[in-house]
């Protein structure tokens, strides 16, 4: 696709994480904090409410979900399941919730998004949190071998009971962040008791509520972290959540093998895609996420996948070209 009117198309700028900038016709409605959480970066927007009481809502909702499903913590309670495959287990409602959403992704996008790939993440040294993985250097040996796959799972969502295989490890990289950024927005604005509410979890972003006028302003930019007000091809949604799968963000070098965090469960080993990224916007960051994960992965056939499911996309190729497909916003003014 061109870039906008105007302005030339500039590789090193292009969409990995989407974040908010409050313009200048709408700075004045919007509050906002920013804080690290979750091993991420997490932005609070909000319209026509109260900012703090947002505030203490979304970290409520993040610190369960730390504890309940980080796979970095060893007194978390995925951590605690893992370590019980073979058996049958009981789950917290949020867990269970949580395992109940990665199914239905699993379902959604053919097996591309896929819960049973912790251990192939372990096996490619992503065993951390990522600054600690991204420090290592020594070399690893690469070896294809199929994830179990969600299908080797037994699920009883009303008895909140979960059966796994031995060897099985759970990982809902795939999903739990995006849920977290849903769960957060709906805390916030039933914190507030209206308004408008949109969480960014490093770049997983969902509303609820009231947009600001001319609706919520997401800059495109290759680093989540980078200031909201910088220069960059900015869209305005009214609603719904935007969230990006990358290549290129968590990214790391073992020896001469150069490795990312998304998992092509045909192999057990970094997806190779023509992508560096891609961007959907959906209803949900749950849903955005996993089309935007399972289109990576399906490489060339990504964007008509995505254009038959009626999802907005922004495709990023490895050389920068970009794509749009299924009404992808142009550029706001």
């Amino acid at each position: 696709m061109s870039p906008p009117a105007g302005r030339a198309a500039d590789p090193g700028r292009v969409t990995a994480d989407p974040r908010v900038e409050a313009g200048a016709d709408v700075a004045a409605a919007v509050a906002s904090a920013t804080w690290r959480a979750i091993g991420t970066h997490a932005d609070l927007f909000v319209t026509g409410g109260d900012l703090q009481a947002a505030r203490i809502a979304v970290d409520a909702v993040l610190a369960e979900i730390d504890r309940t499903y980080s796979r970095f913590r060893p007194d978390s309670e995925l951590v605690a399941v893992n370590g019980r495959a073979g058996r049958t287990v009981s789950l917290s409602p949020l867990l269970s919730s949580a395992i109940d959403v990665a199914l239905r992704a699993a379902r959604r996008t053919e097996g591309l998004c896929d819960p049973t790939v912790g251990s192939a993440l372990r096996r490619i040294g992503y065993e951390d949190d990522f600054p600690k993985v991204a420090g290592r250097g020594d070399p690893i040996l690469l070896t294809i071998e199929r994830i179990p796959g969600w299908r080797t799972l037994h699920f009883d969502p009303d008895r909140r009971e979960l059966w796994a295989p031995h060897g099985v490890e759970l990982d809902l990289g795939s999903t739990g962040k995006a849920l977290a950024s849903d769960l957060a927005a709906a805390a916030a604005i039933a914190a507030m008791g209206g308004g408008g509410a949109l969480v960014s979890l490093g770049g997983d972003l969902a509303t609820a509520g009231d947009p600001p006028d001319g609706g919520w302003r997401v800059l495109a930019v290759e680093d989540s972290s980078t200031p909201p007000d910088s220069p960059g091809e900015v869209i305005a949604i009214m609603g719904g959540a935007i969230a990006t799968s990358s290549t290129t963000v968590r990214r790391w070098q073992r020896g001469e093998a150069v490795l990312h965090h998304v998992i092509d469960p045909r192999t057990g080993l970094p997806a190779e895609t023509p992508w560096r990224t891609v961007s959907v916007i959906a209803a949900t960051c749950v849903d955005a996420n996993a089309a935007a994960t399972a289109a990576l992965s399906r490489g060339e056939s990504g964007p008509g996948w995505l254009d038959e499911l009626g999802l907005s996309a922004r495709f990023v190729a490895q050389d920068g070209g970009i794509l749009r497909v299924a009404g992808w916003p142009e550029p706001a003014a």
